[in-house]
């Protein structure tokens, strides 16, 4: 196991500490990540888990686990999503992006069904900043089960400007 998760509370999820993340402005230069689709209904991911064994077990067997963990989700429809777990290196059985640009970055607390009231608020807050969003990313800083340890339910959205 990769000493970042051993050294987790959970051995699992890393306690996520917001600070870094809420209200940056962060850039990717060709940010490796592998890419991967989740069913969902009405935005509710139906084989999310599934997905994240499949990827997770790619990523340890090619020791590609990423030195900061980073799992972004392009929610594109009521009925998918595409998963980003960036990694260290290539995996050559997986589906491999890079992601390059600029992004605003707000961390927010709570249950996912308050994910639509985070985007209205994360539209409004690029508008204040005076920029144009062209993309927004979900980043979902810990598993249900490691939050729940934790007590805190953090996601952070990344709006590409």
């Amino acid at each position: 196991m990769d000493k970042l998760y051993e050294n987790s509370q959970t051995g699992c999820c890393p306690r996520f500490d917001p600070e870094p993340w809420d209200e940056k402005e962060v850039t990717f230069d060709d940010k490796l990540f592998v890419k991967d689709h989740v069913t969902s209904f009405l935005h509710i991911p139906l084989n999310f888990g599934k997905v994240m064994v499949r990827n997770m077990e790619k990523i340890q067997r090619a020791e590609a686990l990423a030195p900061e963990p980073l799992l972004l989700s392009d929610e594109k429809s009521l009925w998918g999503a595409d998963v980003y777990i960036a990694v260290s290196k290539e995996i050559s059985d997986a589906e491999m992006v890079r992601v390059s640009g600029t992004f605003l970055t707000k961390v927010f607390e709570g249950p996912y069904k308050d994910a639509g009231k985070w985007a209205k608020t994360m539209t409004d807050y690029v508008k204040d900043k005076a920029r144009q969003m062209e993309k927004m990313y979900f980043f979902y800083t810990t598993c249900p089960k490691c939050a729940k340890v934790y007590g805190k339910n953090y996601t952070v959205l990344l709006a590409k400007v």
